[in-house]
Parts: C-alpha cells; sequence; structure tokens
C-alpha cells in the first residue's frame, strides 16, 4: 500500500514502475486532478483522494478516506512530496511568504504522518524490520536545505530565504519523526529527488521526471535500517545537515 502527496510532473513517472498491484492513493490538489485522472483509468489500483496539504480538516477527512481503503492492511509507505517555492531574497522576503512556505514545506508532512500514523502502525505490526515491506515515511525534501552546504561559491545561488528555511525544517521534522517512530518499527527519512523539469522545478533543470522518479524509486525500494532518520540525494548517496 502506497501513499503520497502529489504536486507536480515528477509523481507522474510511476506508471510502469512496479506499482501495477496492489493499492495507490494519491492525495492531489485539484490544480492537477485532470492528468492524475487519465492514469487511474488505465491502472484501476490507483485511488485519487483530494487533498488540501494546509488544511487540518482536508488533512483528516483524507485519512479517514485511506483507512477505508486499506482497512486491515495498513499503509505500507507514505510518500510526502507536495511542496511550493515562494521565491523571496533578502530584500524581497516579508513574514507572510515564510509562514507560507512553512506551512506546505514543513508542517504539512508532519502533520499529514500524524493523520496516517495509525495506519503506518497497523502496517508495522505486521512485520519486521524497517523499509518500504513493513512501514516507511519519506520526505522529498531538497539539498537546498542543507546548512553545511548553503556557504561560499554553493551559496550565491538560490538566494531563497522562504524555501531554503523550510526544507531545512523539513530535515529537522524528518530527524526528529525518525525518533519518535523508530520504536513502531516505522522507517523515516528525507529524500533529495534532484533538480527536476517539473512547474516548480522549470525548463533549465537537468532532471527529467523519468530520470529523477526512476532513480528515487530504487532508493526507496532498498531502504533498511541503516536508512533510519538518513538525508540522501536520488543517487542513494547521504547528504550533510
Amino acid at each position: 500500500m502506497f501513499c503520497g502527496t502529489v504536486d507536480s510532473a515528477i509523481d507522474f513517472g510511476l506508471e510502469g514502475r512496479g506499482f501495477e498491484t496492489g493499492f495507490l492513493v494519491c492525495f492531489i490538489s485539484v490544480f492537477f486532478i485532470g492528468e492524475l485522472q487519465k492514469l487511474a483509468e488505465r491502472h484501476p489500483n490507483i485511488h485519487i483522494i483530494t487533498l488540501d496539504v494546509v488544511s487540518q480538516e482536508s488533512i483528516e477527512k483524507a485519512a479517514q478516506d485511506v483507512d477505508l481503503l486499506v482497512q486491515e492492511l495498513g499503509l505500507n509507505c507514505l510518500i510526502n512530496n507536495a511542496g511550493i517555492n515562494v521565491v523571496a531574497n533578502f530584500e524581497t522576503v516579508t513574514a507572510e511568504k515564510m509562514l507560507e512556505n512553512f506551512h506546505t514545506n514543513s508542517v504539512a508532512p508532519l502533520m499529514i504522518t500524524k493523520a496516517l500514523l495509525p495506519l503506518l502502525k497497523r502496517a508495522a505490526a505486521k512485520g519486521t524490520g524497517m523499509g518500504i515491506h513493513r512501514a516507511a515515511v519519506i520526505n522529498m525534501t531538497s539539498l537546498l536545505g542543507s546548512v553545511e552546504l548553503n556557504w561560499g561559491d554553493r551559496a550565491k545561488n538560490f538566494k531563497w530565504y522562504p524555501y531554503r528555511t523550510s526544507k531545512s525544517a523539513l530535515n529537522m521534522v524528518t530527524r526528529c519523526m525518525a525518533v519518535d517512530l523508530e520504536a513502531d518499527g516505522i522507517l523515516c527519512m528525507g529524500l533529495h529527488p534532484g533538480w527536476v523539469r517539473t512547474d516548480m522545478g522549470g525548463p533549465e533543470a537537468p532532471l527529467s521526471p523519468e530520470e529523477s522518479i526512476s532513480s528515487v524509486l530504487s532508493v526507496i525500494g532498498g531502504l533498511t535500517e541503516k536508512d533510519h532518520g538518513s538525508f540522501l540525494h536520488y543517487t542513494g548517496e547521504p547528504l550533510p545537515w
């Protein structure tokens, strides 16, 4: 049972990637529902649930809908992928822009995970070890959230205060959840999908959605106990916090 928030073309690279069996639930905003519906028509195991990630009421309703779908099976893998980039440098950043980016990129993954935790625990109770075969939470983050990498020449580009700090916060949320979910056998980690040619990544990005999702799914499929609480590149290599 896979469940993930969907917000861009990267998510639609799932087709033909081993998700033809079992449940595949996609939380999606109304802006992308038409594209995903076409995919669902070809794969009856895909279930679409509309979700506003900044609405607690919407999150709780979505969790109830997933519960009705999975029942006693529980939830094996949650991928928190929805994100936004509120572009603002030191001169243009405002408190409102910071909070907008934090709500979607940092707070929403935490609230969604909390709402789905009973389903993750239900799946985790049926297995041993750690990984998506049991229960896992994958937070799609960014190397732009790395504090260590934002120095020297690397700090001269992408001076996006709201986005960078929201991803740094997500990294801490991931580490905190990893501590709290470990006793239940639920793996939790952060994964950088690369700079991808999506609506947010733009046409200059070096990776196609297909290239990114192929690598991302390969990494996710190979996660074990050693990756719990980690921050990984889409190649599987560790990234500095």
